[in-house]
């Protein structure tokens, strides 16, 4: 007898998996729950593009009507007079001053909330960090005017020192001279941005911080790393990628804040040379202070301006997907 036929007939069969009564459900069938929820939501990014492409018809639609009508060029003219005949108005003055004003909230704003999460979430002891957690959550909640409020009554008082001190030890860069004006520059209109904006970014950094993976801090812990290490080498990494997210959160509340800047700053159309001296504009501010008074053709003007803040907008978000989108395999996403 052939022994491998007869070790080939005598194997065991293959065992078949037991009847069970759960059947596993066609992969095109869902629940009727889901496939409401499925329904709802796509309903709702498709109505969120929907919104989206109606503002900027719109937008364009008017600001094409007052752009045919401007005498002058609408990215460079240095004035805004929409009541003579013909119009004549230009951006360049408020978008210098949406930029810049943005920027000095940024720059202050960012490394002082990106430190409050760090002491919040790895320094602070819970009986401490719970309370001042809360306090920065009721400063987001503060409506724009309470803070246009106090930056004139109270801020604007008190940057004469400060504007003082920077003349005399940086005025020789011309950024920084101050010929005794008013401090309603833009320069008080971005620590004033910077005060409004921490708070949002500062929230958002501390949920990022409290979402790294204990794993990584303990073996940065076992290796001999100190708390500092700990942070740089797994904290950061990890919550990096929040931490641009959050940012730009707070960029787009800078730029599109109105109240607040045109209660504290000194409008004029014209570009200054130190962030010291007062005048400048923003787009928002402008629009807020001009459209009760505008005329038909006015408020198309106002609404071009406004096309052109929704463009930055969009810029600036789509540059914040591209850096996180470069960036996101050290964000600790994939972890």
């Amino acid at each position: 007898m052939d022994i491998s036929t007869k070790t080939t007939d005598a194997s065991p069969p293959t065992p078949q998996p037991a009847e069970t009564g759960h059947r596993r459900a066609p992969r095109g069938a869902t629940r009727p729950g889901d496939r409401i929820f499925l329904g709802l939501s796509r309903g709702s990014g498709i109505l969120l593009l929907v919104i989206m492409a109606a503002i900027a018809v719109f937008l364009t639609y008017r600001a094409s009507l007052a752009i045919s009508k401007d005498h002058a060029n609408f990215l460079t003219t240095f004035e805004w007079n929409t009541n003579v005949i013909p119009p004549s108005f230009g951006i360049a003055v408020l978008a210098f001053g949406t930029v810049v004003s943005s920027i000095i909230a940024m720059v202050l704003a960012v490394p002082v909330a990106v430190a409050i999460a760090l002491f919040l979430t790895h320094y602070a002891p819970r009986r401490l960090s719970g309370p001042v957690a809360y306090v920065i959550d009721l400063l987001a909640a503060v409506p724009s005017i309470v803070y246009g409020l106090w930056g004139a009554l109270i801020l604007v008082p008190h940057m004469n020192g400060l504007f003082g001190w920077l003349n005399d030890y940086l005025g020789w860069t011309g950024i920084f001279s101050w010929q005794g004006g008013a401090p309603r520059s833009l320069l008080t209109v971005g620590i004033l941005l910077a005060i409004m904006i921490l708070p949002i970014i500062t929230n958002v950094s501390r949920e990022v911080f409290r979402q790294v993976p204990q794993m990584h801090e303990e073996a940065a812990l076992a290796l001999g790393a100190t708390r500092w290490e700990v942070i740089r080498m797994a904290v950061l990494p990890f919550g990096r990628s929040g931490v641009i997210s959050a940012s730009m959160l707070g960029l787009g509340r800078a730029l599109g804040e109105t109240i607040a800047v045109a209660t504290v700053l000194s409008p004029t159309f014209d570009i200054q040379t130190s962030l010291l001296d007062p005048g400048g504009g923003t787009f928002a501010q402008n629009i807020a202070s001009k459209f009760g008074e505008a005329t038909q053709d006015g408020r198309d003007a106002l609404i071009a301006s406004g096309l052109v803040l929704f463009v930055i907008t969009l810029l600036v978000n789509g540059a914040a997907r591209a850096i996180i989108a470069r960036r996101k395999e050290y964000s600790g996403a994939n972890a």
